[in-house]
This record gives C-alpha cells, structure tokens and sequence, in this order.
C-alpha cells in the first residue's frame, strides 16, 4: 500500500472515529464496523487495511476493545500484520480459524481437501446442515467474514503434498497443524522447517488431547512418533476408535491458538521441546520434557 493511501484512510478513521469508555471507564478512540466500511469503500482497499491503519494511528477498531491491556494496541497491530497457516479446516482447523479471526489475525491461509458430511456436525465449527457436500475451506471463508471481515482468508481446497505446501504456506509466520494423520503432518513439518517458520502440533482422540510447539530447528515430531512411518492404518488410529466429541477439539484448539498468540508475540511460555497432553475426563493436564530448558 502507498503512503498517501495509508494516510488518508488514517486521516478517514481519525474523522470517523469516537471517544468511548471501555468498560473499565477508561476513555479510548474506537472506530466501529460501521464507520469503517465505508472507509474502505472511499479509498479501494480492504476492511483489513482499515482496522491495521487505525491500530498504527492508536485508534481501536471496536470489536477490539475488550482486548485492552492483555492486548494493547501495539500487540493488536501486530496480530492485524501477521499471517497465519491452518492446515485442515475440521474438528481442531475450525474452532482454530474462528478464534484466530476473533483475536485480529490479519491474514489466515486455510488448506483442506475435504468436504462437510453428517459425521462433522458432532464437533466442527465450521459445520452446518446448510453446508453438507461444501468444501470445508469455502465455510471457512464465509465463516470468518461474518465474524470478523477484516480477517482475509486465502482458501486452497487441496490436500498437502510436498510440492504444493511450500508454495500455499509461504508468506506465513506460523503454521497451525490441524490434520488427522502422521503421514500428513511430516509433511506439514519438513515445509515449515524449508520455510523457517514455528509450527504449531495439535492431535486428539476421544477425551484426550496433545501440544507441541515446533521450531525450524527442533527434532519436533520424530520425538512423538518414533517414526516417519505409519504404525497403524487410519481404521486402527486412536482417532478412530475412540472418536473425537466435541468437548476435546474445542480445547486443544484453544491452546493451539494460544500458542500461536504467544509466538507472534514473543510473550509467555511457549510448549517448545516439551509434549502437553490434556486429560479432560480425569482434569490432568501434564508435561513432558524433550530437552531440559
């Protein structure tokens, strides 16, 4: 974007925009959905460019406002600037894609091949009667900008493979695994390793969830699996014999976008060289230590 564009959609906002209490009683300049939309109308750009050049003015988009202090505005900048990967738009990829566009994740490349059947609706956000036979991608899409269009989505409905996950995850500053096998997620991880960028590990099965947080330079998967090479065929997986209800996707999806937050961050404590595993049914949650901090 040229600069006499970005000046004159913060001289827009600045018009536009309000003093409001938070609900602290602390004044704030908010700028609402409303005002906005037509900003961005005025000067050809994205309802996205809107809410980052507010956020540079110190003008809070208002859907934002409730985020103040554990997320200032220069922090919110920040998520508004980055880019995130979420490889699978299912169980863990939808609850991780709607709560990201909720935080202000400026951008959000989504890849998933599939399409929503009748087994979904049990624990995908993103599922709907009205979306049976769509591409989980395209819900998406629709999901997000009705949530929080200044979220842009860059969908791909394709299934990862080594030649096309450098091209679709590049530009990302952090890869979200939301995939529901082994094979599928070392590929995921040899391209954000290619890519220089951390890589955020989810996977379930009935009340039972794991977290880790991968680095370029980390051993990462290998520690978790022991190989590269499937030791059970998909009927066989935990997954599939225990199933997934709906309770444990949305947690481990929770912790795999707080992850994420924190990388972007560079706040808190990251789940790196270490195995989070979450017990719902006994409340457990415990670590296990890779490598001493």
């Amino acid at each position: 974007m040229k600069p006499d564009q970005q000046e004159k959609i913060r001289g827009l906002a600045a018009e536009k925009s309000a003093d409001l209490a938070d609900p602290a009683g602390r004044a704030l300049r908010v700028l609402s959905d409303r005002e906005a939309r037509p900003i961005a109308d005025a000067c050809g750009c994205r309802l996205h460019d809107v809410y980052r050049e507010a956020l540079a003015a110190g003008i809070y988009p208002h859907r934002y406002i409730r985020n103040r202090d554990i997320i200032p505005p220069e922090a919110q900048l920040k998520l508004a600037e980055s880019r995130v990967g979420v490889v699978g738009a299912g169980g863990l990829g939808g609850h991780v894609i709607l709560l990201l566009a909720r935080m202000g994740i400026g951008t959000l490349v989504v890849l998933d091949h599939d399409v929503f059947d009748e087994s979904n609706l049990n624990r995908q956000a993103l599922s709907s009667i009205d979306v049976m036979g769509r591409p989980k991608v395209d819900a998406a899409v629709s999901a997000v900008a009705a949530v929080n269009p200044g979220v842009e989505v860059i969908p791909h409905v394709a299934k990862l493979t080594p030649d096309n996950a450098g091209e679709i995850l590049k530009g990302s500053h952090v890869a979200v695994d939301a995939l529901d096998n082994v094979a599928d997620r070392f590929v995921l991880e040899d391209c954000t390793k290619g890519l220089g960028i951390p890589l955020v590990h989810g996977a379930l099965a009935g009340f039972e969830g794991q977290l880790m947080t991968i680095f370029p330079e980390d051993e990462g998967l290998i520690l978790l699996y022991g190989s590269r090479e499937p030791t059970l065929d998909r009927a066989s997986s935990p997954e599939a014999v225990l199933g997934v209800p709906t309770i444990t996707p949305a947690v481990v999806a929770s912790l795999e976008a707080m992850e994420v937050v924190k990388i972007l961050l560079n706040r808190g404590n990251i789940f790196r060289n270490k195995l989070v595993h979450v017990d719902l049914e006994t409340s457990r949650l415990n670590e296990f230590l890779f490598k001493e901090e």
